[in-house]
């Protein structure tokens, strides 16, 4: 009896190219479930995979963290799913291997990261994937499954971001780039009922940041953006998109008293006036993706307030190609593989 097998990009080393490989279709184990996948965001983080950043990692693997489709089989001692169920599987979702933790709220408690989506376990680009019931969130049926896949890392990284920030209604919220992040963050912003301002290098993306629902925009290069941001009254809360150290750095004199320089792009280190932030005892914090509850709560706002996302569509063959063009940061605005699977 000839084995089923389907499609699956692997990365087979360290720097290696992305390889489009037949594999056996896997089987869920006790406790997971098997989803056939309808598309997977390409996102920046997958370059911890192809460039060996990752602790640990064992080739070959399959990438991919921003996974939507629908459930095919589950396996022993599954409850609460069912096959046919559009599903969704994100970042640190996968984190919990050992205790469902990570399901409610406790994913940083956890010390089980080896257990991460498209990094230690095999992800999204693929036509199946096997993936924890922890791991898994209900995708809102009023949300297209493609375009939507960046919502389970983009997404949720904005949105759980803004909504635990501290900032209230109508306070100031500045978006600094209006990018694959950026573009979400402005939207969630307006839609949290924020002041929101977008902060972006040149003109260009003023007439886009107003539509996608900035109050106000700030030209980085036509002057002092933190200094713009004073003068508005300062921002309650940053979210720092980039990954630009120095334009970070710019920017943190622009908090407003007990304000929050929020850090979602991954930047490394970059210098900060210690005695601003005493003064106006501010804030310098980070923030990483959530748990799948997490992603429901984002999947679901979206669907509520029409949050989307813009995407360059790749097919699965392709995905060198998609992968190249995230990296290059040349894409508008995020990357998604489709495997040509339909409800």
């Amino acid at each position: 009896m000839a084995i089923a097998t389907m499609r699956a990009v692997e990365v087979q080393q360290q720097n290696g190219p992305m390889t489009l490989v037949e594999r056996p279709i896997p089987e869920p184990g006790p406790g997971e479930v098997r989803i056939r996948v309808h598309a997977c965001g390409v996102c920046h983080s997958d370059a911890m995979l192809v460039e060996g950043t990752a602790p640990g990692l064992t080739y070959p693997r399959i990438p991919g963290h921003e996974v939507v489709g629908v459930i095919d089989t589950i396996g022993q001692g599954v409850e609460g799913w069912s096959p046919g169920e559009r599903v969704g599987v994100g970042w640190n979702s996968g984190f919990c291997a050992y205790c469902d933790n990570c399901r409610h709220g406790n994913a940083f408690a956890c010390q089980n990261v080896h257990d991460v989506t498209g990094i230690y376990r095999d992800g999204g680009y693929a036509d199946y994937m096997v993936a924890r019931t922890s791991a898994v969130a209900r995708f809102a049926l009023d949300l297209d499954l493609i375009s939507s896949a960046p919502l389970l890392c983009a997404g949720i990284t904005t949105f759980n971001a803004l909504r635990n920030s501290g900032a209230g209604p109508g306070e100031l919220v500045a978006v600094h780039g209006v990018g694959g992040l950026g573009h979400l963050a402005i939207q969630f912003a307006r839609k949290l009922g924020f002041r929101t301002v977008a902060i972006n290098r040149g003109k260009d993306k003023e007439a886009l940041a107003r539509e996608l629902g900035a109050h106000e925009y700030i030209d980085s290069t036509a002057g002092d953006p933190a200094a713009a941001l004073r003068e508005m009254g300062g921002a309650r809360v940053i979210v720092a998109t980039v990954t630009n150290a120095e334009a970070m750095a710019q920017l943190v004199s622009g908090l407003a008293i007990n304000g929050t320089f929020l850090v979602v792009g991954a930047v490394g280190a970059f210098p900060i006036d210690s005695m601003d932030l005493l003064m106006k005892r501010a804030a310098v914090k980070g923030w990483a993706s959530g748990t799948s509850v997490d992603s429901e709560d984002t999947l679901r706002f979206a669907a509520m307030e029409g949050v989307t996302s813009m995407n360059e569509v790749y097919p699965l063959e392709e995905a060198q190609a998609a992968y190249d063009r995230m990296m290059s940061g040349k894409a508008r605005f995020r990357v998604v593989l489709t495997t040509g699977a339909s409800e």
